[in-house]
């Protein structure tokens, strides 16, 4: 039975005066019940679905054609992965560090969809290189490589690792390198010459042409904000403490200082800010990864 039924008294039914009374009377009690559950449901779920803000995408990816950018970026991933198998630097399937990534992915990509519902039809890889580098990417369409340099050189815990596949994963979902090609290119009216001229599938031909620049590809401070705060709740959605975006970068402005400091902190500088913004964004998603885990 239902308690908003059972609210009803059965002794103020008979004339229809009394039944309109009553009907009025029950409307009022029924709409402040409803409204007092409807509360008590919100204060108990607001944590858990608590999102961070970070706007729309930009507008300007629109100007590159994503099919295009993510066929670029498959084939210089694949062309990385083929330099690194020839050099014995690819880790082979049973590696215990490429077998915690991916199972760090596994629980990360299945929150990417309400990000970018494109998202759907990646194929997703994890891939492990050998090297010193203290570095890590997503390409577009979802590719993500992590350089040993960055698990060994910072002892990252797997909820610090996972801020960063986060972070990187972001990128790829919120299409900022879409929009730093648009912004790039445009510049020099070679998309808008293009899409006048050619018709939007002349713009992939930019989008191929700057393949090999997306492992270098600087983003904006307000990339790297936007991504911080995506990738911060996928890694809560996936079960992985928020806490541990702010001691990642507290690990990095340690290991950034002097000139020979981590070749990831040259595309993602660290400093108090970003700490700053980090911790308040750290309670919206606390109930995500309450649930999670739960």
């Amino acid at each position: 039975m239902c308690f908003l039924c059972d609210a009803k008294s059965p002794a103020l039914a008979g004339s229809p005066s009394t039944d309109a009374a009553s009907a009025s009377g029950w409307s009022r009690r029924r709409g402040f019940l409803l409204a007092a559950a409807s509360a008590a449901a919100t204060a108990a779920a607001g944590p858990a679905l608590a999102q961070v803000d970070v706007g729309p995408s930009s507008r300007l990816r629109g100007l590159v054609p994503a099919e295009e950018l993510e066929q670029a970026a498959t084939q210089q991933y694949a062309k990385l992965l083929a330099d690194a198998r020839s050099q014995g630097a690819l880790a082979q399937p049973g590696n215990p560090q490429l077998q915690r990534l991916r199972t760090i992915a596994a629980k990360l990509v299945p929150q990417t969809t309400q990000w970018n519902d494109r998202a759907k039809q990646w194929r997703w890889e994890v891939n492990l290189l050998g090297s010193k580098q203290v570095n890590a990417f997503c390409m577009p369409g979802g590719k993500i490589a992590f350089y040993t340099g960055i698990l060994e050189q910072l002892g990252l815990t797997d909820d610090e690792t996972a801020m960063i596949m986060g972070h990187e994963m972001a990128h790829a979902l919120r299409e900022h390198a879409r929009a730093r090609i648009a912004k790039s290119q445009g510049t020099g009216t070679l998309l808008s010459l293009g899409a006048q001229l050619f018709g939007l599938g002349q713009l992939g031909d930019v989008a191929a042409g700057i393949g090999t620049q997306l492992l270098t590809l600087r983003f904006s401070r307000e990339d790297e904000t936007d991504a911080d705060l995506v990738g911060l709740e996928l890694a809560a959605r996936g079960g992985y403490n928020p806490q541990a975006a702010v001691s990642l970068w507290e690990k990095m402005g340690k290991a950034g200082g002097g000139a020979g400091g981590p070749s990831f902190l040259s595309t993602h500088p660290s400093g108090p800010a970003r700490i700053q913004q980090l911790q308040a964004n750290v309670p919206k998603v606390q109930g995500l990864y309450q649930r999670a885990r739960s």
